[in-house]
């Protein structure tokens, strides 16, 4: 090998992930020498359920010049504020993981430590009456964010809701108008180097080969290249994560536009809601040793608000992540490299880092080690770290009133996340680390909201009285509770900014 630019790249998969790092490279690398291909089947069909997001993938669409309003008209896309969790710290909760922070300091004293002593002290007001976005999503009103850090409007963030079928179409046309070559076929082989086992290239069913130099496997859970010809192993995390099937059925709307996400506690798992503008995604996650496939199948058709418009689709998973997400000259993005349920709406983001990761330590045709070990570092910190968080929602429970909920309440957890559990809970302190997309108001949200308080915190918030304290925080919550009713509703403000789907 001399060194050169790789100049032949091949996506083998389409859907989301595809779709995403097509339509990414194709403007990352326009003007250079290099052709990418993406190569799929139309009989093969895609998961398609990953339609909620988090506040990265406004970046990720920014990056690529794409206009919002036409975004979502074309996606039939809704805002997103956060995630509703009903049922999880014990039956009849609920709270909203906001994408945005609780409350202000004072004295230079976190929100969460003083509230967590007017919690102690008696204080009747939940966390949530000191989060803008969470009360905007109650009452399902949207506006944009304020760059002005002085107003209460810059104090969240704020995602998406849209159909992943129709995101992928959508980057599919952008790529493709960006030198981008579809080829359809189903694979059958991959041929690789006899000495270095790097795959040369991929055979269709019609005998066609499709030669490449960097492979990106987007193929799903077969991991058509990563794992099938390559044999990078995989990370069961099951024994942490033992949901392992989800059914997932969309229906029609018959409720108001909602600018959040809402995953409720069921007996051996949960369920998600997520409204677009056209029509309303419902799924149950849940663990097949604790419920059959058919009680899921009813227990979701027993809550979903409007009526089914396709069959139930059944997914089997295993929670992990590969050994090895880069390996030789193939690189696995999606559900190819793990699989993390999606609980807080991680998948999409996940694809969207390793995309960047991947740019960031771009190969050439020498293929430095250095590229490949730094990138599989970096992906296993930030898996495990959404690992962790998604652990925390399920242990962080007082319920015992299924087998399923005992399991997951009493099993052991990773060293990284009972340091972090112990820590918060001991001293009110939240463990930072350099890697990882939670930031210390996602994991405050579900502490508070599943009912893990300090019972110590930081001692400059006994400065103020317990009288002093209620007063500060009264006219805080009143200054939040009138920004809110102040917002148009998510409806309202769709058709003002032209972002309603035909």
């Amino acid at each position: 090998m001399n060194g050169s630019a790789i100049e032949r790249i091949v996506i083998v998969g389409g859907g989301t992930a595809g779709w995403m790092t097509a339509a990414a490279l194709a403007h990352r690398l326009q003007g250079l020498p290099v052709s990418i291909t993406l190569v799929e089947s139309e009989e093969i069909g895609t998961v398609g359920v990953g339609e909620a997001t988090v506040p990265h993938i406004r970046f990720f669409n920014a990056r690529l010049g794409i206009d919002e309003a036409d975004f979502m008209r074309r996606t039939s896309a809704t805002f997103k504020l956060g995630i509703e969790f009903r049922n999880w710290g014990r039956k009849g909760d609920s709270y909203i993981h906001p994408f945005g922070v609780f409350g202000e300091e004072i004295e230079g004293v976190a929100f969460h430590h003083l509230w967590a002593r007017f919690a102690r002290a008696g204080g009747r007001d939940a966390v949530e009456a000191f989060s803008l976005p969470v009360l905007a999503a109650r009452m399902d009103r949207f506006a944009h964010p304020d760059s002005d850090p002085e107003s209460l409007l810059s104090t969240y963030s704020y995602a998406y809701q849209f159909d992943a079928g129709l995101y992928a179409a959508y980057l599919r046309a952008y790529a493709e108008a960006r030198g981008v070559r579809r080829v359809e076929g189903r694979i059958t082989a991959a041929l690789q180097h006899a000495e270095t086992g790097f795959v040369d290239s991929v055979v269709l069913e019609s005998g066609e080969r499709v030669a490449g130099e960097l492979f990106v496997d987007c193929s799903g859970f077969r991991g058509l290249l990563i794992e099938q010809a390559l044999h990078a192993g995989y990370e069961d995390w099951s024994h942490w994560l033992p949901c392992d099937r989800a059914v997932a059925v969309p229906c029609r709307s018959e409720a108001a536009l909602s600018p959040y996400t809402r995953a409720t506690a069921l007996d051996a798992g949960w369920a998600w809601r997520i409204p677009l503008q056209h029509r309303v995604g419902n799924g149950h996650v849940y663990c097949s040793s604790h419920i059959s496939d058919e009680a899921a199948r009813d227990a979701l058709l027993g809550q979903i608000e409007g009526e089914p418009i396709a069959e139930p689709r059944l997914l089997r998973f295993t929670t992990g992540r590969r050994r090895k997400q880069w390996d030789r000259n193939v690189v696995a993005i999606g559900l190819a490299a793990g699989f993390l349920e999606p609980l807080e709406s991680t998948s999409i983001h996940l694809i969207q880092l390793a995309i960047g990761r991947l740019l960031d330590h771009w190969p050439d045709r020498d293929w430095d080690p250095f590229c490949a070990r730094e990138y599989n570092r970096l992906m296993d910190l930030e898996y495990e770290r959404v690992r962790d968080f998604l652990i925390l929602h399920y242990h962080a429970t007082e319920r015992d009133d299924t087998p399923f909920w005992r399991q997951v309440r009493t099993m052991a957890v990773p060293e990284s996340l009972a340091h972090r559990l112990e820590t918060f809970r001991k001293r009110g302190v939240v463990v930072n680390y350099r890697d990882g997309m939670f930031l210390d108001a996602s994991w405050i949200a579900v502490y508070l909201g599943q009912r893990v308080i300090p019972e110590a915190g930081d001692p400059r918030s006994e400065a103020l009285s317990d009288a002093g304290l209620m007063l500060r925080l009264a006219a805080m919550r009143d200054d939040y509770a009138r920004m809110a009713a102040q917002l148009p509703t998510q409806a309202a403000f769709l058709a003002r900014i032209g972002a309603n789907a035909s």
